[in-house]
């Protein structure tokens, strides 16, 4: 019988210890003796109690030198000689995957029947030029996400050397070079055999279990690397990986749970990034089949400023296949009058109730977290769809209503698209349900933060919503009509709001509080565990998807190739170059002219000077 230790590198910003990490761990167990788990980060309470449950050591330490020092570190505490003398085998291995899809048992059989020294899940092929240097060869080599080690190994004065010699490493890059790409050729240079369970020469890339993940799981790999969720969408779209169907292969083979990925993935990544890999957009046609919804409790929540424009929302919330109950807000008392008459004698209407405001500011965000806060509880309803009396008369009439009819399209096509749109929410786990950022008429790609991001960022923090935040369009429900489930939006309904936390009217602006929380619906969505989704008619994807090609490929005709990825990031560098170009010849003319020529008025720009070098570095920071 094999006597194995494993240690295992943990890292989470926050010390969350999300729970596919014990139930990775539990699997493992079956083949492992002792299990020792150094964490790179502190550990909240709770996470410790799940680490303590399936560990036999918990081994805190700051996060210095990578995943590598912590390893070093571990090994060190315990003993090179010791370990050699206790175990017949030692297994370095980490949090960035997601397992057993498949069995380990698989796993450790194949490896037990190999002759080697060493051996592990993967490899990542042999690549010249060495990408991270762009000279040279990147040597293949089994990838340290998982590396077993034997007993004639471990007990090697090669062994222990290689860790004791061991850089300090500074970067993920180091850590590629000086131990992940390094380790495997170091070994068999010094006459030691490895083992591959997904040799490289198998598949057509050099980074079988993420370029050919497909491939891999259909040899049966038993992980999923994290990256895939997080990496650059970009470069997922030039290898052409097909997230979506990798994940929907886990989610339907049954045997590992995918709410175990869903859990992490909504919390660390960033929701535009997770939404463009994982492609959280859903079309849907406004004919075919009626799903079955009579079962779920389901209520309309609309704010009418303009009482007259109830005739266009009823002609809408008639698609709603169930029945179910409203509740409007309005402005005034003569608004309630009209809009109860207005209830009267609608049939597929359950319960309706008018209230006024209390204030008219915040329009209709207000509205919904204020008045609307008591109706909005968990429990009451199991889907709320949120409307309001959308005429937008600062822009033009076209621009408003194509943007009025993108949200209610989108929303409340037919009754076989409403059925089919709840029928799907309810069998994913999806807490948010939206029509895609609009862009027809409207500069909203790549600019959609505007001047909201500071305020979102100092109100997220106080509504404790941790989610990463994207780098330019937030996925958000602009226009702020949407299907939700209450659960989903628990950390903003929970705070409590009042009427002068929002701007007064008419300073109804970017910036304001409105217009913040309209973004920050997304990220407590994803905050409260649950997947936000756009969703949009067939009709609504041909007109946008037309418009959307026409306008990238007006963008990229204007620079020299189609390589989007290359184009961004030249772009981005242009950007920042330009950034210090500018600062640099405001530097230059305050020393070189001014102050050489007014050294009194050059020290009453001091000041100015300063505060302009503080801005630039704020901005500088942005930018990156």
């Amino acid at each position: 019988m094999t006597k194995r230790i494993a240690f295992y590198l943990f890292y989470d910003q926050d010390g969350i210890v999300d729970d596919y990490i014990p139930y990775k761990l539990s699997a493992l167990r079956e083949f492992v003796d002792k299990i020792v788990v150094i964490s790179n980060s502190s550990l909240t309470y709770e996470g410790r109690n799940k680490l303590e449950k399936v560990a036999d050591q918990i081994f805190c330490r700051e996060n210095i030198g990578f995943d590598v020092w912590g390893y070093k570190e571990g090994m060190e505490l315990y003993g090179y000689q010791q370990l050699a003398e206790e175990y017949d085998e030692l297994i370095l291995l980490n949090y960035t995957f997601f397992g057993p899809i498949y069995p380990f048992a698989e796993l450790f059989e194949a490896a037990g029947n190999s002759d080697c020294d060493f051996w592990g899940i993967s490899e990542h092929d042999k690549m010249v030029p060495n990408p991270f240097t762009g000279h040279g060869v990147l040597p293949k080599h089994i990838q340290s996400h998982f590396i077993a080690v034997k007993k004639k190994l471990l007990s090697s004065p090669e062994f222990s050397n290689y860790w004791q010699t061991m850089p300090m490493i500074n970067s993920y890059t180091e850590s590629i070079l000086q131990h992940e790409s390094r380790f495997t050729k170091y070994f068999e240079d010094k006459g030691f055999k490895s083992y591959s369970y997904l040799p490289a020469e198998h598949y057509p890339s050099p980074y079988a279990t993420f370029i050919d993940i497909n491939k891999a799981l259909e040899n049966r790999c038993p992980i999923l690397k994290r990256r895939l969720f997080f990496h650059d969408p970009l470069w997922l779209d030039i290898n052409a990986i097909d997230l979506n169907a990798v994940y929907s292969k886990i989610q339907d083979g049954g045997y590992y749970d995918v709410n175990l990925i869903n859990d992490n993935i909504l919390r660390t990544v960033k929701p535009r990034t997770l939404y463009t890999n994982l492609e959280l957009l859903k079309i849907l046609p406004t004919d075919g089949k009626l799903y079955e919804i009579k079962d779920k409790r389901i209520a309309v929540v609309a704010h009418l400023y303009y009482p007259e424009m109830f005739a266009e929302i009823e002609k809408h919330i008639r698609n709603i296949p169930v029945p179910f109950d409203i509740y409007i807000s309005t402005a005034t008392k003569a608004n309630k009058v009209i809009l109860e008459e207005a209830l009267k004698n609608l049939v597929f209407i359950k319960k309706s109730e008018v209230r006024v405001v209390e204030k008219n500011r915040g329009r209709d965000m207000s509205a919904l977290f204020i008045t609307f806060k008591d109706i909005c509880k968990p429990g009451i309803y199991d889907y709320i769809c949120r409307l309001h009396s959308k005429k937008s008369p600062q822009n033009g009439v076209n621009s408003a209503n194509h943007f009025k009819e993108h949200l209610y399209d989108n929303l409340l096509a037919s009754p076989e698209y409403v059925s089919n749109l709840i029928s799907f929410m309810d069998k994913n786990k999806i807490g948010l349900a939206m029509p895609p950022v609009v862009h027809i008429s409207y500069p909203t790609h790549g600019h959609s933060w505007f001047s909201n991001r500071p305020n979102c960022e100092y109100w997220a923090d106080k509504l404790k919503i941790k989610i990463p935040f994207d780098d330019n369009t937030p996925v958000a429900p602009y226009g702020t009509m949407f299907w939700f489930k209450p659960e989903a939006l628990e950390p903003i309904f929970n705070y409590p709001w009042k009427w002068e936390d929002f701007n007064e009217e008419p300073a109804h602006v970017d910036g304001g509080l409105a217009h913040v929380l309209e973004r920050l619906i997304g990220y407590a969505t994803a905050s409260s565990g649950y997947f936000y989704y756009c969703f949009m008619t067939t009709r609504s994807a041909e007109k946008n998807y037309s418009k959307l090609e026409f306008k990238y490929q007006s963008v990229m005709s204007q620079l020299p190739n189609g390589d989007v990825s290359y184009q961004t990031a030249n772009l981005a560098n242009m950007r920042l170059r330009s950034l210090h170009g500018c600062m640099a010849m405001a530097v230059s003319i305050l020393k070189d002219k001014i102050m050489s020529r007014y050294p009194r008025g050059g020290k009453l720009l001091k000041w100015p000077y300063k505060v302009a070098l503080k801005l630039y570095k704020i901005a500088y920071k942005w930018n990156r």
